[in-house]
């Protein structure tokens, strides 16, 4: 087995179980990429079990701090079972969750959702691309299915210095491939594309916020909303279940535009309530602005500004711009859902960016609810990166 020896004093975060290593704490030693290596202190002491990745700033995700624990396919096994077993616990209202949170569940790099009777996994680090297969053969044995379809194609894929790689793992001979499917959410259907889709195919995370918006657009009267990077549909359904008569959803994509439209003809909803705007969300907020049109709510869903804390600064402007001109926009007591899904940006520095944005719009407003991602994307005590994904509603006073 090879070894890694941690520099002096950069020990500590091991020890408290945090799973990264990065290379400016590497005195000496290394491996193959995804090769599992022995991982001691200075002083010679045990600390974890890792997968080494020699092109990555992240240079070891560790495996396990047992020194007793092999890491092998049964190993694998084991981390799949238990992570099955937690979301079987969860009280999820869909046929669609995430099965498998990387360093959450003690996969690092690994995401797996499943969506019905299919599973679309992500592998996103050296480590768990070494081991795709037997992964691949575990994730079948513990939840019975058969089909599963590979999207290794985010960007920490380029920053491991792995290729992008997407298509079926796993299927029986007589499945047709199709990667299409409907979903269950709520009460709600979706659709979506496994092969093309964002992430793995949808955004299961927002499932909790989708619901609790709905709630909200009937506990207050909603009658108008504006869904901005609308995606899909999701958060505009979910008005129109809680009884808003007219929602538009903007986003740059048409095809995402289009199954907007489909999802509300699906669900059952007159389509004269639902309007699509395929355009820039900081163009239009600032043309609705200039032609006097107002909201009852709104919904800032953006995509990932600041991938990391180092453009948290660039992000935060970003974010403060689009909030300042949300909250200009809502009548009195209207209702804004704002999201941050970056990873740089901290639930408090969240807070105080749209904080920032209120004050410079004139605009006060009661917090309602704090959101974050649902449960079947946990979050764990010794690894609070693992918090991405942040929201406020915010009653307009």
């Amino acid at each position: 087995m090879k070894k890694v020896v941690i520099r002096a004093g950069k020990e500590r975060s091991l020890l408290k179980r945090h799973p990264w290593v990065f290379e400016s704490s590497i005195a000496r030693g290394g491996g193959d990429s995804g090769e599992t290596v022995r991982v001691e202190a200075a002083d010679g002491r045990f600390l974890c079990w890792a997968a080494f990745s020699p092109q990555s700033q992240i240079r070891l995700r560790a495996w396990s701090f047992d020194e007793a624990e092999r890491i092998d396919a049964a190993f694998f096994g084991r981390r799949i079972e238990q992570a099955v077993a937690m979301r079987a616990r969860l009280p999820i209202a869909s046929d669609a969750w995430r099965l498998v949170h990387g360093e959450a569940d003690g996969l690092p790099g690994l995401v797996v959702d499943r969506y019905g009777d299919t599973l679309v996994a992500q592998f996103a680090s050296a480590g768990a691309e070494r081991w795709k297969h037997a992964i691949a053969d575990a994730l079948l044995a513990v939840t019975g299915l058969t089909r599963l379809y590979e999207r290794s194609d985010a960007q920490a894929r380029e920053w491991e210095g792995l290729p992008v790689q997407t298509g079926w793992l796993r299927r029986s001979a007589d499945d047709d491939g199709a990667t299409a499917l409907t979903i269950r959410e709520h009460d709600w259907r979706l659709t979506l594309d496994v092969a093309e889709g964002h992430k793995t195919g949808y955004y299961l995370d927002q499932r909790d916020s989708r619901r609790r918006f709905a709630d909200a657009v009937k506990q207050y009267g909603v009658k108008t909303v504006l869904n901005c990077f609308s995606y899909t549909g999701g958060f505009s359904v979910a008005a129109l279940a809680g009884g808003a008569q007219q929602v538009v959803s903007v986003d740059s994509s048409g095809p995402a535009l289009a199954r907007a439209t489909a999802h509300v003809a699906l669900n059952g909803f007159d389509a004269s309530r639902h309007e699509t705007w395929d355009a820039d969300v900081n163009a239009t907020l600032r043309r609705c602005l200039a032609e006097s049109r107002r909201f009852d709510a709104i919904v800032l869903d953006p995509p990932k500004f600041a991938p990391t804390a180092a453009h948290a600064e660039r992000a935060a402007r970003a974010y403060k711009d689009i909030n300042r001109l949300a909250f200009m926009l809502l009548n009195n007591g209207g209702l804004l859902y704002t999201f941050s899904c970056s990873g740089g940006i901290a639930p408090d520095l969240f807070h105080k960016i749209v904080a920032g944005a209120g004050l410079d719009a004139g605009v006060d407003g009661y917090i309602v609810e704090r959101l974050c991602a649902a449960a079947d994307h946990p979050q764990t005590v010794c690894f609070p990166e693992g918090d991405y994904l942040k929201g406020l509603g915010i009653l307009k006073r």
